[in-house]
């Protein structure tokens, strides 16, 4: 079982999901990112439109739809603050905010 920690996805509106996450993959000006527990702080812009995929254990995983934003990756976790955060499937529509 990888490793977890916390993640936060806010919208302009209100916080969108929180909780703890294996994997979350964004797609930034940059390229793809993938971030897992202990990786490097960074900041990136998130490429328009994108897609953020948070992948939980047991191998679930929430996607959003996002549009404009930032991610932020730090020692202690990772938020992603977008403009617009929408569930992209099922799975995530069906998620609740921890």
């Amino acid at each position: 079982m990888a490793k977890q920690f916390p993640v936060e996805l806010v919208a302009v509106e209100a916080k969108v999901w929180t909780g703890e996450a294996e994997m979350v993959v964004a797609r930034t000006t940059e390229g793809e990112l993938g971030v897992q527990a202990g990786h490097a702080p960074l900041l990136g812009q998130l490429a328009e439109p994108a897609q953020v995929r948070i992948k939980l254990a047991g191998g679930e995983q929430l996607t959003y739809d996002v549009a404009g934003g930032f991610v932020s990756v730090r020692p202690d976790g990772m938020t992603i603050l977008a403009e617009d955060a929408t569930p992209a499937s099922p799975a995530a529509s069906s998620a609740t905010t921890h």
